[in-house]
């Protein structure tokens, strides 16, 4: 059977402990049903556009011109420029979708010390990385690192957290997510619903200075 034929099943995306210790799982991210990547980029461009509404108010207030007009004035053009980059953000995520046919693979590694979040190239499918950590979790026991190598390797993105750093764990169940926060940094862990409360209280008991929001 092709790999691109091969159908997940709920055993293939459970979290697993390696030879080395280390937790590990592949998520297949649906673009079009599990909307979280779109909810963040709007949520750049809102903030982005009140920033601009507040440097406006603030160079009125400065030069006296600031009352009820002027408020009214930015509110008008800050809601007309928000729908503007919300259709124009909705058309570049369905673009992204469509080129990542509708999906994209990403491979989580988990241990005492951080999470890794490595989003693989869009060549790279969930099945693959799947057959991979199968073949090298028997190749792996008692070889420290050769989890790591090959396919297992290659990243698009790659996103470490660090425990000591980390200040909030927040989850979103409904979406299979886990929200890992640093002050200036935003992790987000994907997972299945059945390891779900695992990953969650691992990341949790793991995080000493974090506040935890379940």
């Amino acid at each position: 059977m092709r790999t691109n034929d091969y159908r997940l099943t709920e055993q293939d995306t459970r979290v697993k402990q390696y030879p080395d210790g280390k937790y590990r799982w592949v998520y297949e991210v649906n673009l079009l049903t599990n909307p979280t990547v779109l909810i963040d980029v709007w949520m750049v461009l809102a903030m982005s556009a009140a920033i601009v509404g507040i440097f406006m108010a603030g160079i009125g207030i400065l030069a006296g011109d600031f009352g009820l007009d002027m408020l009214v004035s930015i509110l008008k053009v800050g809601f007309i420029v928000l729908a503007l980059m919300t259709v124009l953000c909705i058309v570049g995520y369905l673009f992204y979708a469509l080129l990542a046919k509708g999906k994209y693979a990403v491979l989580f590694i988990m241990d005492n010390k951080e999470v890794v979040h490595k989003q693989m190239p869009k060549s790279v499918k969930a099945a693959e990385l799947i057959g991979k950590l199968a073949m090298f979790a028997g190749a792996g026991a008692g070889r420290e690192g050769v989890v790591g190598t090959g396919l297992l390797a290659k990243t698009r993105t790659s996103l470490n957290s660090e425990y000591k750093d980390v200040r909030k764990v927040r989850g979103c169940r409904w979406m299979n997510l886990i929200k890992v926060e640093e002050r200036f940094f935003k992790n987000r862990i994907y997972v299945n619903k059945e390891d779900f409360d695992f990953v969650f209280n691992y990341l949790a008991d793991h995080c000493p200075q974090a506040k935890v929001k379940r």
